[in-house]
């Protein structure tokens, strides 16, 4: 039986955690796991939506040592709710809002003062975990609306991060600090927020920061070397804001590709070597790219994608079953790759293809574009061409000088039917943009006024 521990620290007196400024050691984090521990109800699920970033790490340390499940849905609605309870009828839910108001049974994470009874230190030792052990059940929205799960075990997940951790070169000696933007409970999140420091003896940041002033808030309020995981979203409006953050020793982003002049831009600005992870929920993080040095994937060791059936799948390394990916992919060679879009991006108008990805690509990389995205509607019966459309938030440029720029760049059976000028995307705390949330988007548009300013056909 192979286990591996809890986390890698040297020591109890080694820095797990920073929260406004302040260090907080492995054996507060122990001695906070084992309170907790004793807290947890009789369920073997729980679902941990814990804001703060340390107790979302203690709820899930908790639930480990206690052989507990932690549950982790792509969203919390009303109606992925009722379907986690028909998986998992007695989970619960561990929080840190007063406000939290999820439709079941509830424990609010415990206040844990330093004048708690506490074990003493000869007691305490960090718990060797079996690598067999199921840890998490991460959820994609499958096509019929029931979540489809995805089971990660102990093992697994820590090959994962310990790969992550060799091909970005943080050694167990480099005290890393490291600022999140994205939620723990996120794949990306929950890889490089929360187990990479646990299995390589960094420490993470409490913080979840989105807005500019707070990300350079919270990365002030840690030593260096610091690490800043986010996304594209949260980058750009980084280099938007101007601000002088503290320095950065590296910077990762996920969740979509960045283009070659963007991760430029972000290198020279903000003086950090930018790495791309490339990862799904069903397969966790396989590939890495330097995104200034080749706009080619890299694979994590032992990661094959091998193709069959118009379809790319991933197997070996921590990966536990082959599995089907949904990007249009083409093999380089045996390490690399180069990512074309999402195979439910593809679009054919008038006998031409493209990806919505592809679109993207240049409208966002048009001067005075400060976010965009394209949108193919769902065709209707009554209609004989369904309209690509497009909207965008640029306050600098007129529809005429956008189009004129998207003409010079993409072939014209793709220009956008209409085009909608927003003053933001609807995006999530990821940075995604859901397809239904942009679909509400244009409908809401439409309906006001078809005849609105904010439309455009012009020149098309």
């Amino acid at each position: 039986m192979q286990n591996h521990p809890l986390i890698t620290h040297k020591s109890l007196d080694s820095t797990i955690a920073w929260r406004n400024g302040a260090a907080i050691s492995v054996e507060k984090f122990l001695t906070d796991v084992d309170s907790l521990a004793t807290l947890l109800p009789a369920g073997k699920y729980i679902l941990n939506v814990c804001r703060d970033r340390y107790h979302f790490t203690v709820g899930l340390a908790a639930a480990i040592i206690s052989s507990k499940i932690s549950v982790l849905p792509p969203t919390h609605t009303p109606e992925m709710l009722r379907q986690l309870q028909i998986f998992a009828p007695d989970v619960f839910c561990l929080h840190d809002n007063p406000d939290c108001d999820i439709a079941l049974p509830r424990i609010s994470y415990p206040i844990m003062p330093e004048c708690a009874v506490k074990q003493s230190a000869k007691k305490l030792a960090i718990p060797q975990i079996n690598a067999q052990q199921l840890i998490a059940i991460v959820f994609t929205s499958g096509s019929t609306g029931a979540p489809i799960p995805h089971q990660k075990t102990w093992g697994g997940l820590v090959r994962n991060v310990q790969a992550q951790a060799a091909r970005l070169g943080l050694t167990a000696d480099a005290d890393y600090s490291i600022v999140g933007t994205i939620p723990p409970q996120h794949m990306y999140g929950f890889e490089s927020t929360i187990l990479l420091p646990l299995q390589t003896g960094n420490a993470l940041s409490c913080a979840q920061p989105f807005y500019p002033a707070d990300i350079t808030d919270a990365l002030a309020s840690i030593p260096a070397p610091r690490m800043l995981v986010s996304t594209p979203l949260h980058l750009r409006l980084l280099l938007d804001a101007e601000l002088n953050l503290p320095e950065l020793a590296l910077t990762l982003s996920a969740t979509a590709p960045l283009s070659t002049a963007l991760a430029h831009k972000i290198e020279d600005t903000l003086k950090t070597p930018l790495i791309e992870i490339y990862g799904s929920t069903e397969t966790g993080q396989i590939a890495t790219r330097r995104t200034t040095h080749s706009g080619a994937w890299q694979l994590l060791p032992k990661i094959n994608l091998t193709q069959r059936d118009e379809q790319t799948w991933a197997e070996g390394g921590h990966i536990e079953c082959a599995t089907a990916l949904n990007d249009v992919i083409e093999l380089t060679d045996t390490e690399h790759f180069l990512l074309h879009g999402r195979t439910q991006d593809l679009i054919n108008i008038a006998g031409k293809r493209s990806s919505l990805a592809n679109l993207n690509h240049h409208l966002n990389n048009i001067e005075g574009v400060i976010d965009g995205a394209f949108f193919m509607p769902d065709e209707h019966s009554h209609d004989h061409v369904t309209r690509l459309s497009a909207c965008v938030v640029a306050p600098g440029l007129t529809a005429s000088k956008l189009l004129a720029a998207l003409r010079s760049k993409i072939d014209p059976v793709f220009l956008p039917r209409p085009l909608l000028f927003v003053e933001c995307l609807p995006r999530n705390a990821t940075g995604k943009l859901p397809r239904e949330a942009l679909k509400k988007l244009f409908a809401v548009s439409v309906n006001k006024d078809l005849n609105n300013k904010n439309f455009s056909d012009a020149q098309i």
